[in-house]
């Protein structure tokens, strides 16, 4: 007789609810021992909700969690621990100035005795490394690592801590690709060890790739769930938002402006090489380039974060100083919206306090909610946002609602030049083809856009001229609606593989 499989989780009746509203509603979820069980949905569909009442963080109103036939106790993150329950969060839990070993044993450390052992420590650490074939000195403290390898020595410390069930959310939402298939063979080798994985991710084709069976959440619901092979992109899109959506190339382009901005010769030692970039009034220029490429440098050179960068800067065709500070670029009328959301937005202030922070009230040194409100609420419903979430804290929203907010905050200022980094980072489908239509209209408003982000196709739906960063010098430029090249020959100057074509 066949083995039955074993269930190494199993959610049932499991609800929610927030201020009366449910955020996860009567979901059974049932994940096998020793499988990649994926789970989808729109920002706001339940998933981060649903994880956080499996890890203990939240508590339920109703059901049950249990782990190897094991029931949890409520909201009780130390009994989800001690049944073999990690969770790695998108926005990590490192301590920057600790070592990477001594992040692996944070709250855990080997002693002899009472006295912390070290050595035994770092002869662990290293035989993880190499077990997961990765480089990582023992020493080094976090903060100087990257965001892949922070994460690696996140899912380390879940291992050390004899991890039966690893949950993972966003997972290689900001790593490059040739850091993602880093994590993927990490997470192909602890599948192999008999690791259960679960993981919530916008990534479509990472789902597909890495998943036995995917669940679908949609308003708070399981709406679908099924083995692999019962899937595909469409038909997981169609689940998700009730229809298909899928992000096209931009037409009906308008006619352009003026010059708006032009930066030449601008150089960081180290960094950056004769970057040479113009911009008109309604055209939004992309930028795409692997990571190290130089593109994020840019933007924080031309923001004033980095003060030792030095170029020529001109806007509306006047030569104006290069911004040493945010102030001064943000006084020339540059604006950045930044990859890291919670950088950004003070999360536990609602979105029409986040929008105004940091600007000049309508009425000087007057606070008055009835002027205020309107305009909030007019500029994030221009990115799609609901505007009945106003007054709720920016914590409560899901990520594509807080990108929204961040959009808007700077857009109300009216910019020359608006910088945007990685607009859709770790956002559902739905909320990216919202955010890049926004911009498109913003730019058919006269806004000059710049924006880059890790996946190209994205870049290239929305933006009428790509440049191509490599080794910190743009490579190559292309007329978006023109080109004929393929995603795959345009990634190949980023790798410097092709040579630059005029």
């Amino acid at each position: 007789m066949a083995n039955q499989p074993v269930s190494a989780l199993v959610c049932a009746g499991v609800s929610k609810r927030f201020s009366g509203k449910y955020a996860v509603r009567e979901v059974d979820l049932s994940v096998e021992q020793g499988t990649v069980h994926a789970l989808v949905g729109e920002n706001g569909a339940g998933k981060s909700t649903l994880l956080g009442m499996i890890s203990g963080r939240v508590a339920n109103d109703e059901g049950t969690i249990s782990v190897f036939g094991q029931e949890l106790r409520v909201a009780n993150p130390r009994d989800a621990r001690h049944h073999g329950l990690v969770v790695v969060y998108q926005e990590l839990t490192m301590v920057p100035a600790l070592t990477a070993v001594q992040n692996v044993f944070l709250g855990q450390l080997s002693s002899k005795l009472g006295v912390t052992s070290d050595a035994s420590m770092t002869e662990r650490f290293l035989g993880l490394c190499q077990e997961f074939d990765v480089h990582i000195r023992p020493d080094v403290p976090v903060r100087d690592l990257s965001i892949s390898q922070q994460q690696i020595v996140e899912i380390m410390r879940g291992v050390q801590a004899n991890g039966r069930i690893l949950m993972l959310d966003e997972p290689s939402a900001a790593l490059a690709e040739s850091e993602r298939e880093v994590l993927y063979r990490i997470l192909d080798k602890l599948k192999e060890r008999g690791t259960t994985i679960v993981f919530v991710s916008h990534n479509l084709d990472e789902v597909l790739k890495l998943s036995d069976h995917i669940t679908v959440m949609r308003d708070s619901q399981v709406v679908d769930s099924g083995p692999r092979s019962k899937w595909d992109k469409r038909s997981i899109v169609r689940a998700m938002v009730g229809k298909d959506a899928e992000i096209v190339r931009r037409e009906g382009r308008p006619t352009l402006g003026d010059t708006a901005v032009e930066i030449s010769g601008l150089n960081l030692h180290g960094g950056l090489h004769d970057i040479n970039v113009t911009a008109r009034h309604g055209e939004i220029i992309g930028l795409w380039g692997l990571v190290g490429s130089g593109r994020t440098t840019f933007f924080r050179s031309l923001f004033g974060l980095i003060p030792k960068a030095v170029g020529k800067l001109s806007l509306g065709g006047q030569e104006v100083a290069w911004p040493r500070s945010v102030r001064e670029a943000i006084s020339h009328g540059i604006v950045m919206v930044p990859e890291s959301r919670r950088a950004a937005l003070v999360m536990g202030m609602d979105s029409k306090n986040n929008y105004w922070i940091g600007r000049k009230p309508p009425i000087p040194f007057l606070i008055s909610p009835k002027r205020e409100n309107p305009l909030a609420a007019q500029d994030t419903k221009f990115f799609g946002f609901n505007t009945k979430r106003m007054h709720e804290p920016v914590r409560n929203l899901s990520g594509g609602n807080q990108q929204k907010v961040l959009l808007a905050k700077w857009a109300g200022r009216l910019p020359k030049v608006f910088l945007v980094d990685e607009p859709t980072r770790g956002i559902d489908v739905g909320a990216k083809v919202e955010v890049l239509e926004s911009l498109t209209r913003l730019a058919a408003d006269g806004a000059a856009i710049i924006v880059t982000s890790s996946e190209l196709e994205e870049v290239l739906a929305v933006s009428d001229r790509l440049l191509v960063f490599s080794h910190g010098r743009i490579v190559h430029e292309l007329d978006t609606a023109k080109s004929e090249y393929t995603v795959e020959e345009i990634m190949k100057f980023g790798f410097g593989e092709s040579e630059e074509i005029a």
